[in-house]
């Protein structure tokens, strides 16, 4: 076997932290939106990483997890967003000019703590609800500070984590 080049199929910084807010996403428990998210300064180190949940210290099982009811019986009034835990994660000083992935596109609320953590660019891959006035007003903030928002292309490829790999 030739060892004189290095492989060629290695992924793409973009998918490998995309898939680091996906695979961050899956320790959400939230039964209907699983979201993840990672931030990166312009090193391509990751600064924050996050996913759906409610605060730390509130019961899983002690909280809501319906999306309709009184708002104080739904998730709604309870957890804290991908986006948020990803940029209380990250050391605050080193915010500037980083970019942000994220596997749904952000609401209003996130949208504000983006723009004033710094984060310059946001690479997402669904944007789920486009007409639902949250994501409208958080597109408008964005235009507004000048943040990129970047829909990520589907992937060419899948990829799979196959810890039995590492025991052979």
């Amino acid at each position: 076997m030739d060892q004189t080049s290095k492989r060629e199929d290695y992924i793409s910084w973009d998918d490998y932290f995309m898939a680091l807010a996906v695979l961050s996403s899956l320790r959400s428990k939230d039964p209907n939106s699983q979201v993840g998210a990672c931030i990166v300064n312009e090193e391509n180190r990751i600064v924050g990483i996050g996913y759906n949940g409610f605060p730390a210290g509130c019961s899983d099982d002690e909280l809501p997890w319906c999306r309709e009811g009184e708002f104080e019986e739904t998730k709604y009034a309870y957890v804290c967003h991908a986006e948020m835990n990803a940029i209380l994660n990250s050391d605050f000083g080193r915010m500037g000019d980083c970019r942000m992935y994220v596997n749904l596109f952000p609401c209003n609320e996130c949208a504000k703590m983006i723009i004033q953590a710094g984060i310059r660019r946001v690479i997402y891959l669904n944007d789920k609800y486009p007409d639902d006035p949250k994501f409208v007003a958080s597109k408008r903030l964005f235009k507004l500070a000048g943040v990129q928002m970047i829909q990520m292309p589907k992937p060419k490829r899948k990829i799979e984590i196959d810890f039995d790999r590492f025991f052979r």
